[in-house]
């Protein structure tokens, strides 16, 4: 059974750094598109960021994109998300996804809250 589990969240100061990481088990993991998503509240899950298999295909969000980086380390199992200048409206749940084909995986999220 796919396991996504998330770590890193917390309350960082605007302009400041945070990095989110992924841990993955029971599925293939080299062959999974991994990716990034978030939801705030009152608003619809929307994707950050995605990255391709063997990493070197990165998707972006135009309101994150020269600001957050995502990497992944297949013999790890593990996928992160650097994200960097943060600004308010980067508060928000973040999960973590999977996909293989049509199947596709969720992590519980983790909290990011930009704050003064």
């Amino acid at each position: 059974q796919a396991q996504l589990v998330e770590s890193g969240g917390g309350v960082v100061q605007p302009g400041g750094s945070l990095r989110l990481s992924c841990g993955a088990s029971g599925f293939q993991f080299s062959v999974a598109t991994m990716s990034w998503y978030r939801q705030a509240p009152g608003k619809e899950r929307e994707l950050v960021a995605s990255l391709n298999s063997v990493g070197n295909r990165k998707n972006y969000a135009d309101s994150v994109r020269g600001r957050f980086i995502i990497s992944r380390d297949n013999a790890k199992k593990t996928v992160a998300l650097q994200m960097n200048n943060v600004k308010d409206a980067d508060t928000a749940v973040y999960y973590c996804n999977a996909k293989i084909g049509t199947a596709t995986s969720w992590g519980q999220g983790t909290q990011v809250s930009v704050s003064s």
